[in-house]
C-alpha cells in the first residue's frame, strides 16, 4: 500500500496508524498546491478531490478521507484493537469521536492556519476550538483515551490535529489534560517513527 501525504498534515494520522500496526506502507509526498507527487505524478489523477490523504491499495484502488483510511488500516490488524469489531458499541464510540474531531476540531484549525482568513472568521474558529477543547478536557479528566478507555485511531487523529495548535497560534495552556494527552501519545514509539519519517518533531 502507498500513502500519499504532506508532512504534518492530517495524513499523519493514517501514517501513525500504519506504523502502530507494522503495516508495510510506502510513502509518497504530495506537493501542495501544485498537486504533484514526489515521483512526478499528477495528484488529481490519483485523488480528484485534490487533498490528502489518499491510500493506494495493492489492488490499485484508491481510498480517500482520513477517517475512512484509519478504519481500513485498523481492520487489517483487528487483534491490535485500534478499532473495535464491526457492529459493536465500542466501534460506534470510536466513530463518534472521529466524526467529532473531523467536523468540529479539524475544520476550525483551517481558518487559523491559512492566510487570508478574516479577523472575524479567525475569532469564530478560535472560539469554537475553545468550546471543543473544553469538552475534551472534561472527558480526559476521567479517561486516559477518547473511547472505550483504550488507545484507538480516534486518539491518533486528535493527536494529529492538536499538534497544529502552535503553528496556528492557538494556545492550549488552559487545557492541561489535553497537553498531557498529547505528551502521552507523542511518547509512543510508532508516533515517534512516523514523525521522524516526515522530518518532524513534536512541539506541544
Amino acid at each position: 500500500m502507498r500513502l500519499f501525504y504532506a508532512p504534518g498534515a492530517c495524513s499523519l494520522s493514517p501514517h501513525i496508524v500504519a506504523r502502530e500496526l507494522a503495516i508495510d506502507l510506502q510513502l509518497e509526498k504530495v506537493d501542495l498546491p501544485p498537486r504533484t507527487t514526489a515521483s512526478g505524478r499528477d495528484y488529481l489523477s490519483i485523488n480528484a478531490k485534490g487533498y490528502i490523504p489518499a491510500l493506494e491499495l495493492d489492488s490499485g484502488e484508491i481510498l480517500t478521507e482520513g477517517t475512512t483510511i484509519v478504519q481500513y488500516l485498523a481492520d487489517q490488524r483487528p487483534e491490535a484493537m485500534l478499532i473495535p469489531p464491526p457492529n459493536s458499541m465500542g466501534r460506534y464510540r470510536v466513530q463518534e469521536m472521529l466524526a467529532y474531531i473531523n467536523s468540529e476540531i479539524h475544520k476550525n484549525y483551517n481558518p487559523l492556519i491559512y492566510s487570508g482568513t478574516s479577523k472575524i472568521r479567525r475569532a469564530e474558529a478560535a472560539h469554537d476550538l475553545q468550546r471543543c477543547y473544553t469538552f475534551l478536557e472534561r472527558h480526559l479528566a476521567s479517561h486516559e483515551y477518547l473511547a472505550n478507555d483504550h488507545y484507538s485511531v480516534a486518539d491518533v487523529y486528535l493527536f494529529t490535529v492538536t499538534s497544529w495548535a502552535a503553528f496556528a497560534r492557538f494556545s492550549l495552556s488552559g487545557f492541561p489534560g489535553v497537553l498531557l494527552f498529547q505528551e502521552r501519545i507523542a511518547a509512543r514509539p510508532a508516533v515517534k517513527q512516523a514523525l521522524r519519517e516526515e522530518g518532524l518533531t513534536y512541539e506541544p
